[in-house]
C-alpha cells in the first residue's frame, strides 16, 4: 500500500491517490484547495479517470499550484485538464507556476496527458514536473504549450515560459528535459527560436506496459519523410525502455490530432478513449 497523500492543505493543492481494491483502481483520497479544482468522473474501474482545472479558467500572477499523485501497485490512472491551462498577463512577473509530483508503484501505469498550456501576452510561467517510479511502473508523460492567443495578435507574446520534466526509474534519472523561453533573450518568434510554429511538445512513453506502443512510434516515424516547410515536423528516439517524441506544428489542432494517433493507442489500458470527444 502506497502512502496516504500529504494531508496539509495549502492553497492551490491538489492531491489524488489510486490504489487496487477489490481488483478495480480506485480513487482512496483526493482533495484540492482553491485556485485548484480537481474533478474523478471515473473514480473506480479498469483505470481512474481525473481532471484538473482551476478557478477563474486559468492562472493569474502570484497563483502557485501543486498536484501530488500516488500510484498504488498495479493500478491505473489516466490524468489530464479539462481545457488548455491558460496563464493571464503578469506585467509584474510576479511568480506563478506549477509543479506536478508523483509517484508510481510496481505494476501501476499513469497516464499524464494534460491539454496545452496557453500563454496570454506579458504572462510569466514556471512548470516542473517530476515522476518516480518503481523499477516495474508504466508512464505516458504529455507536455506540450502553445503560441498564446495567435488569434488576438498575442503569438509569442509571453515574457517567460519555462518546463522542466524529470522522470525516475529506481534510483536512475531516465529522462530529463527542460526548456526556458525568455523575451529578454530576443524577439520569441524569430526564424532561429520558434518560428513559424505555433505549437510545441514532447510525449514520453516509458515502462513494460507501454513497450509495444513505444515501439510502433519509433518505427512509424522513423519511415516517415522529411518534407521542407511541412507544416508538422517530428522526431522519435528511443530511450531506456520506451520512446520520446518531439512534436511542431503550425496549427495547434494539427499536433493534437497527431498526439491523439499515438495516444489512441493506449485505449485498451485506459478502458475507453478520453479524447473522443474533446480532439
Amino acid at each position: 500500500m502506497v502512502a496516504p497523500v500529504t494531508t496539509a492543505k495549502t492553497a492551490g493543492h491538489a492531491a489524488l491517490e489510486v490504489e487496487v481494491v477489490f481488483r478495480e483502481s480506485t480513487v482512496t483520497s483526493a482533495f484540492a484547495t482553491s485556485p485548484m479544482k480537481l474533478l474523478t468522473p471515473r473514480s473506480r474501474g479498469e483505470c481512474v479517470w481525473a481532471y484538473t482545472s482551476s478557478f477563474g479558467g486559468g492562472l493569474v500572477a502570484g497563483d502557485q499550484t501543486q498536484l501530488e499523485l500516488k500510484l498504488g501497485p498495479e493500478s491505473r490512472c489516466f490524468v489530464g485538464t479539462q481545457a488548455s491551462t491558460k496563464v493571464y498577463r503578469n506585467p509584474a512577473e510576479l511568480p506563478c507556476g506549477h509543479a506536478t509530483r508523483a509517484t508510481v508503484a510496481n505494476g501501476a501505469t499513469l497516464v499524464f496527458a494534460p491539454d496545452p498550456v496557453q500563454a496570454f501576452a506579458e504572462a510569466s510561467y514556471a512548470q516542473q514536473q517530476e515522476f518516480y517510479l518503481a523499477p516495474d511502473a508504466n508512464i505516458v508523460l504529455l507536455d506540450w504549450f502553445t503560441s498564446g492567443r495567435a488569434a488576438r495578435g498575442e503569438r509569442w507574446a509571453f515574457s517567460r515560459f519555462t518546463s522542466r520534466n524529470k522522470v525516475n526509474v529506481g534510483d536512475k534519472t531516465v529522462f530529463l528535459d527542460s526548456l526556458a523561453l525568455d523575451a529578454d533573450d530576443g524577439d520569441l518568434n524569430a526564424p532561429h527560436r520558434t518560428g513559424r510554429f505555433n505549437c510545441l511538445g514532447v510525449l514520453l512513453l516509458v515502462g513494460p506496459k507501454l513497450r509495444d506502443v513505444a515501439q510502433k512510434i519509433l518505427v512509424e516515424v522513423g519511415a516517415a519523410p522529411v518534407l521542407r516547410q511541412a507544416a508538422l515536423v517530428f522526431s522519435a528516439s528511443p530511450i531506456a525502455d520506451g520512446a520520446v517524441l518531439r512534436i511542431a506544428g503550425e496549427q495547434v489542432e494539427a499536433v493534437g490530432r497527431e498526439l491523439h494517433k499515438y495516444l489512441a493507442q493506449l485505449n485498451p489500458l485506459l478502458g475507453d478513449d478520453p479524447w473522443a470527444r474533446k480532439w
